[in-house]
């Protein structure tokens, strides 16, 4: 993808030896603009309007789900799902005006689309330009990995785990098979051979639409090019079983929640509700959100169909908060002050026309990163500095982690790739870059504190996680091109600042 407001399609495939392959790229960002009210009820009626999905947020009595089904019914609107503890309907309509009329009944608290583009709208999914490694390249970090006593196959690329001590946790605790990292994204190969050994069937589901199929198989990927979730749970949880890479916590469960549309890839709210209530509702103690919820790249609580998306999505990651479920989400990739005054997007509703608007981002949310009690991650490279590409903001960003820079921050590695590698569909492997390799990174380390601390809280395991990084502070200078101007602004103490957070998640400390 041309641009890098994204976090989801970040990779550039390359099959090599042993089916390793080396990727890059940006996932392309979601937004979609929800439909305004029609004016007449002979409009709102009309045969030909296309049919949008929206989510309907009341109060959670019986009594007022009850009467707000009845009103959904009357103004065209077939229920989907409803999620009682937490009063989110998601409903289906043809009418163009039902938002607004579903905003005037009694007992509705918010109510909006969840998209611009009609429910039968398809597109395609930006995986990227490929870029082969040649075996002899894999053969030559096979061998340098070999001189390494203990470690994998394709270890010798994974500069990330050694920056973040991961290597040597694992000697101590690779974490208990009684913590789950749920990862939330386009599926996960789980007949990976370094995937297997510790997926959790039980506790995946495909949300796609807003309902959770727990059928077998239907959290896997729709095609090999949905490899971004697969990539994600590798860097967590790929077992240290002589075969390819090594995850962060290498003993601990993985299970994938899928929420990418099948036409067009697309992480729409609907389905993000589902998983973050399924992921509660099955005993995931962490989720991953290497995503922001589509069609917008910020929800701004003005607009009535935006606020109800944060008003839904919100509700759902609260509930699982309540069950016990920390929630990591990756910081984007837009180089974005999120502490700024203004910044501008041109990405959304990225399911139709995308608009320029400029927005106030204490006012219109990034989700689920700025969500209360979700840990928000920034992306390092190799050398423990900020990636080009990953926003930022002081009181925003919790901790940093492993993103991956190719631009700037090069590794003396066999391969000199400064990505991060992780597993692949059928059996590959590839390196990638972004914020979304970062949160994975961290949800590791908050996996490995899970199992040193079975009883912590999510927020008390937050507040663990910002206690054990280490915070290089702000740089002197963020000139990374060397124009003479700086990249971005870090602002901050030596504790706790915008580019970093708390720190740089550390796995050797998390365990001792």
């Amino acid at each position: 993808m041309a641009h890098l407001p994204s976090r989801r399609r970040l990779a550039l495939t390359v099959p090599l030896a042993l089916s390793l392959t080396a990727s890059l790229g940006f996932l392309p960002a979601a937004a979609s603009a929800a439909p305004r009210a029609a004016q007449t009820a002979d409009t709102a009626r009309a045969a030909d309007a296309p049919k949008l999905a929206y989510v309907v947020n009341t109060a959670t009595d019986h009594r007022t789900l009850a009467s707000v089904k009845k009103a959904i019914a009357a103004a065209d609107g077939s229920v989907v799902a409803t999620y009682e503890k937490i009063g989110v309907i998601v409903v289906h309509s043809a009418n163009p005006g039902f938002a607004q009329e579903m905003r005037a009944v009694r007992g509705v608290q918010s109510a909006g689309a969840t998209r611009t583009a009609p429910l039968t709208a398809a597109g395609t999914t930006d995986a990227g330009a490929a870029e082969i490694l040649t075996g002899a390249q894999a053969a030559k970090t096979a061998r340098a990995s070999a001189a390494a006593p203990g470690s994998e196959p394709l270890e010798a690329d994974q500069w990330d785990l050694r920056a973040i001590g991961a290597d040597k946790a694992a000697q101590i605790n690779p974490g208990s098979r009684n913590v789950t990292v749920a990862v939330i994204d386009t599926g996960v190969d789980d007949t990976h051979p370094d995937l297997a050994p510790n997926f959790s069937a039980a506790q995946s589901a495909n949300c796609v639409g807003g309902k959770a199929d727990t059928s077998e198989g239907a959290w896997r990927p729709y095609t090999a090019d949905d490899y971004h979730g697969t990539h994600v749970a590798g860097e967590i949880a790929a077992a240290r079983n002589g075969v390819g890479v090594a995850g962060v916590a290498p003993g601990v469960k993985v299970s994938s929640i899928k929420v990418s549309d099948p036409d067009n890839g697309l992480f729409y709210p609907e389905n993000v509700v589902c998983a973050f209530v399924f992921a509660a509702d099955h005993g995931v103690e962490i989720t991953n959100n290497s995503y922001y919820v589509d069609p917008w790249l910020y929800n701004c609580m003005d607009d009535p169909d935006q606020k109800a998306i944060v008003d839904a999505v919100n509700r759902a990651q609260l509930y699982a908060q309540k069950k016990g479920t920390l929630h990591l989400a990756s910081a984007g990739n837009s180089n974005h002050d999120l502490d700024a005054d203004a910044i501008v997007d041109d990405s959304s509703p990225d399911d139709s026309t995308p608009v320029t608007r400029t927005i106030d981002p204490h006012e219109c949310f990034d989700v689920p990163t700025q969500l209360p009690g979700v840990v928000t991650v920034s992306a390092t490279g190799v050398q423990n500095l900020k990636s080009y590409y990953s926003s930022y903001g002081r009181g925003v960003v919790d901790v940093a982690a492993p993103g991956g820079d190719r631009r700037y921050q090069l590794p003396d590695t066999p391969s000199k790739d400064g990505r991060i590698l992780s597993t692949m569909p059928n059996n590959q492997y590839a390196f990638l870059q972004g914020t979304s390799m970062a949160s994975p990174h961290a949800a590791g380390v908050a996996a490995l504190l899970k199992s040193t601390h079975p009883r912590a809280t999510p927020a008390q395991l937050q507040a663990l996680l910002k206690a054990q990084a280490d915070n290089p502070g702000c740089p002197a200078s963020y000139d990374q091109d060397g124009d003479g101007t700086q990249d971005a602004v870090c602002e901050g103490g030596p504790r706790v600042n915008g580019f970093y957070g708390a720190g740089i998640v550390d796995a050797l400390r998390a365990v001792k």
